[in-house]
C-alpha cells in the first residue's frame, strides 16, 4: 500500500475542485456505465445513456421508501443486478427511520473508498495545522454493534462497523497516523460498558503515544469521560497492579488485555496525582494525554449542546468537527479545522458522488415564526456549482452504491467555494422532529407512537384530540417531552401505562442505545387542559398567519418560547416513563 502523502491529498483536492462541473459530470457517467444493467434505471428507461440531462430527465427523485422493495429483494437473497451492476454483499443499518423501524442502506466497496478520500483529505488540512508525529496512535471511543444476517444471507450492521470490519479501512487509517490504540476484542465487544472501560484503560497506557482523541459524536465523547469521573480509581488500580478488574468478564477482552497490562505503579501514581489536581475535571484530556493535539467528533446539529461540557473536559485542546456524511455515503470535508464546530463548514468532493440541490423557501408566517416543523417552497434541483451564497438547499446525492437522486433529508446552507466546489453549512434534518444526541425520530415516528399509546385509551373511551412534541436539555440527560390534549380525564394508572408505551414506541437505534445506558432520560407524558391548541392557532394568527395554512407543529422548537410557554402554563398532569428502569 502506497504511502499516505498529505501534500498529495490537498494537491489532487485543489485540481479536482478547481473544475468541480466537470468532475460532476464524470462521476455522474462512471456510476451510470458501472450500474448500467441496474434494473432501477433500467426501469426509469435510461436506457444507457450517462448524460445529466438524460439522467434528470428520467430519474425522479427518491426518498428511501421508493428503494424499499429493491433493498428488500436484496435482504431476500436476490442477487441479481437490482440498484447496482454488481450484487450488494452488505447492508448497513441506519439510524434513521421511515415507518418506526431502522432502515437499510446497501454498503459497498465504494462508499468504503469514500470514507478513505474523505478521511484523507480532511486528515491532511488538519496536519498542516496539528501535526501528527508517524507512528502514533488515536484514543477513540467507538463500538461496533451487532451483526445479523437477513433472510437471504446479506450481512448487515451500522456503517461504522462495516467500516472496522474491513481490513482495507484499518489499513488506511493506520496509514493516516489514526490508528485505534484498543484491540478489535475491545471495539467489537458485546458489551458497550466493558468496551469504554478498556478503552480508556488502553488510552491511560499508551497515554505517551496518543495525539488525538476521537469519537463519531460529540456526545459520546462527554459520555466517555463523563464515564471516567466514575471509574478513575478502578483504572488505576488495575494499572498498578497489573491484573484487570472482575467487572470485565468478556473472555475475548481479557486475554487481550492480559497481553499489555503489567504492573506499573509509577503510571498509575502518575494518573492518580494528575485526576486530584484537577478543579471539577476542567482540562482532563490535556492532563492525562498531554501530546494529544485535538478533539475530534461530529460536533455539528444536535451534537452542539454537548460542546460547553466537552470543552470543559478538553480545556485549551481544540475541539475538530468531523466530515458531513450519512449512512447513504459521504457528502463534504472539513477543510478549515482551525474554524469552532458551531461554524464549521464541509467542502463537497466532486468525485465522490454526484450532488444536485433542491432550493427552498420558508413562508413568511413559519419565518416569523422561527418553527422547526419545516415545511418549505421547493424549486426544481439545481447543480453543484449552481448553488448561490447564502441560500438554503435540500442534499441529493447519487452514489456509486446504488442510490439515484436520493433525497438525504439534510437543509444546508451555501457559506462560499472553495475555488468551484460549494462550502456547506449543515442547518438540520428536515424530517428530523425529535432528536438530543444520536437518536433521530421523525414526525411519522412521532405518530405511530402516539398511535400504539393511544389504544390504551379505548376502554376508557377517551381521544387524543391533538398532539405535540418538544425536547427538554434543563436537566440532564434530556428528555423527550410528549404534549396530549385528551377528550376527557383518563385514569392515573392508564396514563402513566401510555407514558411508557410512548418510551417504548420509539424504536431508532440511536433511542433504544441511548435509553439503555441512561444518556437519554425517561420519556415525559404531560396532559393538557382543553383548548390549549386553539390557543396556539390563535398565536399563529396573531403573527399574521391564515387558518388555511395552520398545522399543529408535531415539533416545538426550545426556541420557541412563546408557545413552549402556552404548553407549559396549560399542563395539568405529568407522567415519567419507568419502561427503561427508574
Amino acid at each position: 500500500m502506497p504511502i499516505f502523502s498529505c501534500e498529495e491529498a490537498i494537491n489532487e483536492f485543489e485540481v479536482l475542485t478547481r473544475d468541480a462541473e466537470r468532475v460532476q459530470q464524470d462521476t455522474l457517467k462512471r456510476i451510470l456505465e458501472l450500474n448500467a444493467n441496474a434494473e432501477y434505471l433500467k426501469h426509469f428507461g435510461l436506457n444507457g445513456r450517462t448524460d445529466v440531462q438524460s439522467y434528470k430527465s428520467c430519474i425522479p427523485l427518491c426518498v428511501h421508501s421508493d428503494l424499499e422493495p429493491y433493498i428488500q429483494r436484496i435482504a431476500d437473497g436476490d442477487s441479481s443486478p437490482l440498484l447496482t451492476g454488481e450484487p450488494i454483499t452488505s447492508l448497513s443499518l441506519s439510524s434513521g427511520t421511515t415507518q418506526g423501524k431502522p432502515k437499510f442502506v446497501p454498503f459497498t466497496d465504494e462508499l468504503l473508498e469514500n470514507t478513505l478520500q474523505i478521511s484523507q483529505t480532511s486528515y491532511a488540512f488538519r496536519n498542516r495545522e496539528y501535526p501528527i508525529g508517524k507512528g502514533k496512535k488515536a484514543l477513540q471511543f467507538v463500538y461496533s454493534s451487532k451483526q445479523v444476517e437477513t433472510k437471504g444471507g446479506i450481512h448487515a450492521t451500522t456503517a461504522t462497523t462495516n467500516l472496522y470490519k474491513r481490513p482495507r479501512y484499518k489499513e488506511g487509517m493506520k496509514d493516516m497516523q489514526t490508528q485505534c490504540c484498543s484491540p478489535d476484542e475491545v471495539v467489537f465487544s458485546p458489551d458497550f460498558n466493558q468496551s469504554l472501560y478498556c478503552h480508556l484503560l488502553y488510552g491511560l497506557i499508551y497515554s505517551d503515544e496518543i495525539q488525538q482523541v476521537f469519537a463519531p459524536f460529540a456526545h459520546s465523547l462527554v459520555g466517555a469521560f463523563q464515564r471516567f469521573e466514575e471509574v478513575w480509581e478502578d483504572l488505576c488500580a488495575d494499572i498498578r497492579d497489573g491484573v484487570l478488574s472482575e467487572k470485565i468478564t468478556v473472555p475475548s477482552i481479557r486475554e487481550a488485555v492480559a497481553k499489555i497490562l503489567k504492573p506499573n505503579p509509577e503510571l498509575a501514581d502518575s494518573i492518580q496525582k494528575k485526576c486530584m489536581s484537577l478543579s471539577n475535571w476542567y482540562g482532563v484530556i490535556p492532563a492525562l494525554w498531554p501530546n494529544a493535539k485535538y478533539v475530534y467528533g461530529i460536533m455539528t446539529g444536535s451534537m452542539e449542546p454537548y460542546l460547553n461540557k466537552l470543552r470543559h473536559y478538553a480545556g485549551q485542546l481544540p475541539l475538530i468537527s468531523a466530515d458531513y456524511g450519512a449512512s447513504e455515503g459521504w457528502v463534504g470535508a472539513n477543510i478549515s479545522p482551525t474554524v469552532p464546530p458551531e461554524q464549521v463548514t464541509y467542502a463537497v468532493l466532486p468525485q465522490t458522488g454526484y450532488f444536485e440541490f433542491i432550493p427552498l423557501e420558508k413562508s413568511k408566517a413559519e419565518e416569523m415564526e422561527n418553527s422547526a416543523s419545516i415545511h418549505y417552497i421547493e424549486s426544481d434541483p439545481v447543480g453543484l456549482t449552481e448553488v448561490e451564497i447564502g441560500k438554503i438547499y435540500e442534499v441529493v446525492m447519487t452514489t456509486f452504491g446504488g442510490l439515484y437522486r436520493y433525497r438525504l433529508g439534510d437543509v444546508v446552507k451555501i457559506a462560499g467555494f472553495h475555488n468551484s466546489t460549494p462550502e456547506l453549512q449543515f442547518i438540520c434534518r428536515r424530517s428530523l422532529v425529535l432528536s438530543i444526541n444520536i437518536d433521530k425520530n421523525t414526525e411519522k415516528d412521532l405518530q405511530l407512537a402516539v398511535e400504539e399509546a393511544a389504544k390504551l385509551l379505548e376502554a376508557e373511551k377517551v381521544e387524543i384530540m391533538d398532539f405535540t412534541s418538544s425536547i427538554e436539555k434543563s436537566s440532564d440527560p434530556g428528555r423527550y417531552v410528549i404534549f396530549w390534549e385528551l377528550s376527557s380525564d383518563a385514569n392515573e394508572d392508564v396514563l402513566q401505562s401510555c407514558a411508557n408505551c410512548l418510551d417504548l414506541a420509539f424504536l431508532d437505534a440511536g433511542y433504544l442505545g441511548s435509553r439503555k445506558i441512561k444518556t437519554i432520560g425517561p420519556l415525559e407524558l404531560r396532559i393538557l387542559k382543553k383548548g390549549t391548541f386553539k390557543e396556539i392557532l390563535d398565536h399563529f394568527l396573531t403573527l399574521g398567519g391564515a387558518v388555511s395554512q395552520f398545522k399543529t407543529p408535531r415539533f416545538v422548537n426550545p426556541l420557541n418560547n412563546k408557545v413552549l410557554q402556552i404548553l407549559k402554563s396549560n399542563t395539568t398532569k405529568s407522567y415519567f416513563s419507568t419502561a427503561y428502569g427508574l
